[in-house]
């Protein structure tokens, strides 16, 4: 579902004399529908890169990014955007939406923007909310005005709320509670049980050992830094 071949990226530091830093050389990674990756490596490896690269945000130098067939490196922005309607979830850590917008049509926008009944998406979104404890007087208000805490699982949320085949999951049980941590990685699983193909970054170990398949060490993907 997931594959990744001789993936190469770098970033030009043009404020500071056109330095280049490369961040990534000759990584390779496939994730079979069904199956759960962790990353791991320290802190500047090149996880979020990674995740991000995947998703489109950023460009290769050169090598593959296949997700469902449409080589994400090559892909035009408008392919992009339909992967990301149909194909990729992603729950990133930080929540941004656009201000006043209810949070019950937060969480359904993914499913209204592929034509579904507005109906049906709410309800969808609500029975989500609940499962993960966003109180239901909180529903018509932005999320905007939320915790931290809540602001995540409104991000979860929105991120599950559409059986997408492919998710990036940036972090997705950092700071919640013992209840709420457990909710969110019984949705990783029942999302694996469909057939998803899900990468991940998990700092929480104990919940990385819960629902990886696999753990990879970027480390191994990053070349030798201060070249020019």
């Amino acid at each position: 579902m997931i594959e990744i071949r001789d993936l190469h990226k770098s970033f030009t530091l043009w404020n500071q004399g056109g330095a280049v830093i490369p961040v990534m050389a000759g990584a390779h990674l496939t994730v079979a529908p069904g199956e759960c990756v962790a990353l791991v490596g320290a802190s500047g490896a090149g996880k979020s890169t990674l995740m991000r690269m995947i998703y489109g945000n950023y460009l290769a130098q050169s090598g593959s990014i296949r997700v469902g067939g449409l080589d994400v490196a090559r892909a035009e922005p408008r392919q992009i955007l339909a992967l990301r309607r149909e194909v990729l979830g992603y729950v990133s850590q930080f929540l941004r939406v656009v201000p006043r917008v209810p949070t019950v049509d937060v969480v359904a926008e993914p499913l209204l923007a592929l034509g579904a009944d507005p109906a049906d998406a709410r309800a969808r979104a609500q029975a989500l909310l609940a499962r993960l404890a966003i109180p239901e007087r909180l529903w018509a208000l932005s999320p905007t005005t939320f915790s931290g805490g809540e602001q995540q699982r409104v991000n979860i949320a929105r991120g599950f709320v559409h059986p997408y085949p492919a998710l990036l999951l940036d972090e997705p049980t950092a700071s919640l509670d013992a209840a709420n941590r457990d909710t969110v990685l019984r949705l990783i699983e029942e999302a694996k049980a469909r057939g998803a193909a899900i990468v991940g970054i998990f700092h929480d170990e104990a919940a990385r050992d819960r629902v990886a398949d696999r753990v990879v060490d970027v480390t191994g993907f990053t070349p030798q830094r201060g070249a020019r």
